[in-house]
């Protein structure tokens, strides 16, 4: 039988980079790299591949779009333009439209800092949920993806891995509970962690390439 601490090893090793990571965001409890969090969140909540999106947000990032007050301020085409030279054509008219609307939203309801939204919902996970469906384009699952790496930086969401990463672990043999999980790395890889077993549901060849490291 495998060796659940090797596997989680195997999975830092060679898929521990969170999405934010790959984004370009330095994650801190701050507000820009929370907003900027928020903005690769909806692109990940579209119906796109996980590459395309974050090739978005950084594309978005690079044209300054890195704080809400910039989002808002930039016109519907500049956005779309960025999302386009991203390739991310789709859909790409629409999620301009609600990065707009989201900007917005983030500036009135929490004066552009997500701390208060933290602060505001504190560790109620449904709370914080339903706090971030309020963003268009955001749903449940979207949500999960934020709290998924917000946990990085917000300690009291630890251990948060929701149904994708389970389902990640769940093909690696590894246990299906967050607290069991959790016992598999140190506190601040949570984040690591949870992204790397989301990848393991995105690319077949990953499960086999992890199980394979970790019997060596």
């Amino acid at each position: 039988m495998t060796d659940p601490h090797r596997t989680a090893r195997a999975l830092l090793d060679r898929h521990g980079r969170t999405f934010a990571d790959d984004a370009g965001i330095t994650l801190t409890d701050r507000p820009a790299p929370l907003y900027q969090l928020l903005v690769l969140t909806t692109l990940l909540s579209t119906r796109i591949r996980a590459s395309l999106a974050v090739s978005a947000a950084r594309h978005l990032f690079a044209a300054g779009y890195r704080t809400p007050h910039a989002m808002a301020a930039a016109s519907w085409s500049d956005r779309v333009d960025a999302l386009g030279a991203a390739h991310y054509r789709r859909y790409d008219e629409r999620t301009a439209t609600m990065l707009g609307t989201a900007a917005t939203h983030c500036q009135q309801r929490w004066h552009g800092d997500l701390r208060r939204l933290h602060a505001d919902t504190g560790a109620d996970r449904t709370a914080l949920r339903r706090a971030l469906t309020e963003f268009p384009g955001i749903g449940p699952t979207g949500a999960d993806i934020f709290l998924r790496e917000a946990q990085s930086v917000w300690p009291d969401l630890r251990p948060f891995l929701d149904r994708r990463a389970l389902a990640g672990a769940r093909r690696l043999g590894l246990p299906t509970s967050a607290p069991q999980l959790a016992h598999l790395v140190a506190p601040a890889d949570l984040g690591r962690l949870a992204s790397a077993l989301v990848r393991v549901t995105l690319d077949e060849k990953a499960a086999t390439d992890i199980s394979r490291q970790a019997t060596a």
